[in-house]
């Protein structure tokens, strides 16, 4: 009875922080206090971390003016020793302890910090997990705050210089792995629960996770460490299908990431994640699509296929343009010429890329689309039938294995025999690749079972046009050889008029 009545009464400030304990889950005033293992900067920032600014709206604790308030060894009881009315508060003060970033290039220092660090992570993941009712702005406030402490990092590895350029396969090097990933990855964890709870108000936490936490997040995605790229994409997927309102934001930042990525720097690790996450954003567009959809297509998508370094990512932006032509068949004119605007003269491999993502494209046309782009389309696809690099003319060669494509091929097949009959027959002739030649003879085949007749007027075509070329051929060499000889005599004259030394014209002189 006593214990209870003495419970009523105010209690006397602490030295060490009661003034945190008084500030519950709903406080007014969430604390802006930081741990001691980095300074403090006036303005609310926290040095050598990036900057943290107290979000508009709320305000640090005059209470505390900037000083620290709970040690990173300083005791806290576990969630299951407090009462369910004391939880918040002393998740808050475990988050606070969480703001201490220690040093992981000497991992022999301070080992007992580090571990209390990783366990209240670990606590704090459990927590958001089974938290039973919604988060107040003071944990919203605090959570923010903490992530932006440890993941907002000033001296991130810087990217690699892009050794595709240098003919270099980028998946045979080892990634740079970061050494502090043991609490990055807890820390990652943390908000990913958090953002992904239903005890999240979506409408109270945008305050927090604003444009400005959103542009620092993708500024991660440069990072050299997959594993963080795998986080920060779960991450900002969750965000986007969570918060409505910053969607349009969002997607313009991505497409500035694009923008600077093709057309100067073309060095970005993050390009295959951003894209995982587009294509799962364009799945869910609806129709009709808006013009800012297609002008992300024209404008980001169709020249992410110029950098060298397409291979790094091109599995995923291939998917993003077959989103885009199955939810618009008529967009299908505006990639496959957007394809061959950017098509490869050199790069074997990357050619071998470009005909796979054009036979997806070509699954999803429609036959009055494929009217409209067949002639310069079929034009490129003899030009790849005829290269010397097995590899490109096999794939070429592979569409007519493709069921749709060779029904739209037949559909249309006096328009594009004549396009393609030049390459089937030097092919046949004279290919050094016998598996080519074996393939060549199969779509030769295809074409003469279908209409023996059209094909024989395109032999005979390509008979006589051969005829024509050696004629005129043989004539240009005479015509070089009359020069020649005329050429001769000329030059044999000057040669006995002209002396030595100048006598011949002394003596005339």
């Amino acid at each position: 009875m006593i214990k209870q009545i003495l419970g009523r009464l105010p209690r006397k400030p602490g030295k060490t922080g009661d003034s945190r304990d008084a500030a519950g889950p709903n406080s007014n005033e969430p604390s802006n206090s930081y741990s001691v293992a980095r300074g403090v900067e006036p303005g609310n920032k926290r040095s050598g971390n990036g900057d943290y600014v107290v979000p508009a709206g709320s305000s640090p604790n005059p209470m505390m003016n900037g000083t620290v308030v709970y040690h990173s060894n300083e005791p806290l009881p576990a969630f299951k020793d407090v009462p369910a009315s004391e939880k918040q508060n002393l998740f808050v003060k475990k988050v606070n302890l969480c703001c201490a970033v220690y040093d992981f290039a000497d991992l022999t220092k301070k080992l007992k910090e580090k571990e209390a660090k990783r366990q209240t992570l670990m606590e704090l993941v459990d927590y958001v997990t089974s938290a039973n009712g919604k988060f107040s702005e003071t944990i919203m406030l605090e959570i923010t705050k903490m992530v932006s402490i440890n993941l907002f990092r000033s001296s991130s590895p810087t990217p690699r210089e892009n050794k595709a350029i240098e003919g270099v396969d980028m998946d045979e090097e080892e990634p740079l792995m970061d050494p502090a990933w043991s609490h990055l990855q807890i820390v990652y964890e943390v908000f990913l629960r958090f953002v992904a709870s239903h005890d999240t108000d979506a409408k109270l936490a945008k305050r927090y996770i604003d444009h400005s936490f959103i542009l620092r997040l993708l500024d991660l995605f440069d990072s050299e460490d997959p594993r963080e790229r795998d986080y920060l994409k779960t991450i900002l997927h969750r965000i986007y299908g969570k918060f409505m309102v910053h969607r349009p934001f969002i997607r313009k930042a991505i497409n500035n990431i694009f923008y600077r990525f093709i057309f100067e720097t073309e060095k970005h690790n993050g390009v295959a994640e951003l894209l995982e996450i587009l294509g799962s954003i364009i799945n869910g567009f609806a129709l009709p699509l808006k013009e800012e959809h297609k002008l992300f297509l024209v404008r980001a998508l169709i020249p992410l296929h110029k950098p060298k370094c397409v291979s790094m990512y091109h599995q995923q932006l291939s998917y993003c343009i077959t989103q885009f032509v199955e939810k618009d068949c008529k967009l299908v004119d505006t990639v496959i010429r957007g394809l061959l605007n950017y098509w490869p003269v050199t790069n074997s491999s990357k050619e071998v890329m470009f005909l796979g993502e054009l036979e997806e494209v070509l699954e999803a046309t429609q036959p009055a689309e494929f009217q409209r782009c067949m002639v310069p389309l079929f034009r490129q696809v003899a030009r790849s039938m005829n290269s010397s690099h097995f590899q490109v003319a096999e794939r070429a060669l592979f569409l007519w294995n493709n069921g749709h494509i060779e029904n739209l091929i037949k559909q249309n097949y006096k328009v594009i025999l004549p396009l393609i009959f030049p390459a089937l027959e030097r092919n046949a002739r004279g290919h050094w690749n016998q598996a080519v030649i074996s393939l060549t003879l199969n779509v030769r085949k295809i074409f003469s079972d279908h209409d023996s007749a059209f094909f024989g007027e395109c032999t005979q075509k390509f008979n006589d046009d051969e005829l024509k070329q050696e004629e005129f051929n043989s004539k240009r060499e005479a015509m070089w050889k009359r020069l020649e000889e005329v050429a001769a005599p000329k030059s044999d004259n000057n040669n006995s008029l002209g002396t030595p030394n100048g006598k011949c014209s002394q003596a005339a002189g």
